[in-house]
């Protein structure tokens, strides 16, 4: 056989150090136990019958004793399972499917761009720049009013969409869990644009007629991050209601969305964004958990709204024209970076076994005593998780947090694909996500999955949760039609 080359050879020896390493320190404890626990047993047996017997009888048991240190056990368990946050747990969850006939190729879209912006040609091919390296497919959707030319974006029109989206992914989330209406104590609505009156939760509750006594949230202007926002106010709303379940609806209405004019800033979002929604039921109640797919771990937000460069980045306002969009600061991506930074360095303490926050800590100190002479470590997070689902912003998103958590092509496949199938469903895209990789049949029993998303303001959140049970490839979904070609291979450019 030849040789290893000495590359090759040093690598493979790093790879099994650091592997060791990682099992040293992850399992100290026991590693520091098993001899104290192995010299008490030989002790023990060293002891004759009648030593041992003559050392039980030496000890004296007071009645008063035994009930008083019984009464302390008891209190101060029932004070520990009291204090205990309650245990949340994801039974199910829905996302829409758009039809057919909403089905917008690139070059549908580059048509209507054409004759929309006929006296902007500049325009024109600063989008099919945009579309050509955005990472989506042909099969997005946008509403019906946009495909009229020009747009009709209307008050009723938006109603249409959001009640086409929203009431489409309750339907198939009751279907599927068998929930009824009547039972559901909370209902959180997040969609950041369209923000009617009444609310589009109040919406929900009028089609579905539910109780009364609801708890009824409707989150609006929080940008795509709201979804992971509505689960952490879920959270805590079952916290304080014991035996609840709760309904998080996280969607985006695409009407009002639609710019006419000829801002480059505000013609990036037309590019990217699409048709999509979600309907997730939550729980508290303990008989779920066995019919239940996950359970909530733990939420991390970080808010960054106070520097102005970050609240500014991604911004609903008019153009000179006073046509309304939404704006994107070329500084968005280094503002998002930041911003995943902040929210890693308070999840990691969370979920990185002692190995890497050792090495980390021992990182940051050198930095700290040499200055800039050590580099910066970054935590491997593959170590904490099994799957990662990263909003699915754009290709830039994706590739942006690949590369800054040194992630494989496989971590960040379900981001890619829910990106060419769907386009960019804002707050909804993590469950487009998150069914890819149950579509694949790749959940496993104490799988733990990392949600990240971003959103305006500007914000970073993250969700963690631990798969309860194998889950098989479902029999429903949205992508159901379409799992057997996927993954696809998606070009950097993609030539219109």
């Amino acid at each position: 056989m030849p040789q290893a080359s000495p590359e090759l050879s040093s690598s493979v020896k790093l790879k099994y150090v650091k592997l060791g390493y990682q099992y040293l320190v992850n399992h100290i404890l026991t590693l520091l136990l098993i001899p104290i626990m192995v010299g008490v047993l030989i002790e023990v047996f060293r002891l004759g019958p009648d030593e041992i017997l003559n050392l039980w009888n030496s000890l004296h048991f007071d009645l008063v004793q035994i009930l008083c240190s019984s009464f302390l056990i008891i209190f101060a368990a029932t004070v520990y399972f009291m204090s205990k946050p309650r245990s949340i747990y994801l039974v199910d969850y829905a996302c829409y499917k758009p039809p057919g006939m909403l089905r917008v190729p690139f070059a549908t879209f580059m048509e209507h761009a054409r004759l929309v912006l006929s006296s902007q040609p500049k325009s024109v091919e600063f989008q099919t720049r945009i579309l050509e390296r955005s990472g989506l497919g042909e099969e997005t959707c946008l509403p019906l009013t946009i495909h009229y030319i020009p747009p009709r974006p209307t008050m009723e029109a938006a109603r249409d969409e959001a009640q086409l989206v929203i009431f489409s992914a309750m339907d198939s989330l009751l279907n599927k869990t068998g929930l009824k209406p009547k039972d559901i104590d909370i209902l959180i609505v997040n969609c950041s644009i369209f923000s009617p009156t009444p609310s589009l939760s109040a919406m929900v509750i009028n089609k579905y007629k539910m109780r009364s006594n609801i708890k009824s949230f409707n989150l609006s202007g929080m940008g795509c991050s709201a979804g992971l926002i509505s689960i952490d106010l879920a959270r805590d709303l079952l916290q304080v209601h014991p035996n609840s379940n709760a309904i998080v609806v996280s969607t985006e209405i695409i009407t009002p969305n639609c710019y006419q004019g000829n801002q480059r800033a505000m013609l990036v979002p037309n590019c990217l964004f699409r048709m999509g929604g979600a309907a997730i039921l939550l729980t508290n109640r303990r008989w779920e958990r066995r019919r239940a797919k996950y359970r909530l771990v733990h939420v991390v937000r970080t808010h960054k709204g106070a520097d102005d460069k970050a609240y500014r980045c991604v911004m609903e306002e008019e153009d000179p024209e006073g046509k309304v969009g939404i704006s994107l600061s070329k500084d968005l991506m280094v503002i998002a970076g930041e911003a995943l930074k902040t929210n890693i360095t308070t999840t990691g303490p969370l979920v990185l076994p002692a190995s890497e926050q050792l090495l980390f800590l021992l990182t940051l100190i050198g930095r700290k005593i040499f200055k800039q002479n050590w580099k910066p470590y970054i935590p491997d997070f593959k170590l904490a998780f099994e799957h990662f689902c990263i909003h699915a912003g754009g290709r830039a998103v994706i590739d942006e947090l690949q590369q800054n958590l040194q992630l494989s092509a496989e971590h960040v496949e379900a981001s890619r694909m829910a990106l060419h199938r769907f386009g960019n469903t804002s707050s909804s895209s993590l469950w487009y996500e998150l069914s890819y990789i149950e579509a694949k049949g790749r959940m496993k029993k104490g799988d733990r999955i990392w949600q990240i998303a971003f959103g305006s303001g500007f914000k970073c959140n993250s969700a963690i949760w631990k798969c309860n049970r194998s889950i098989q490839p479902p029999t429903d979904g949205p992508w159901l039609d379409c799992i057997h070609r996927y993954p696809v291979h998606i070009p950097e450019v993609v030539k219109l």
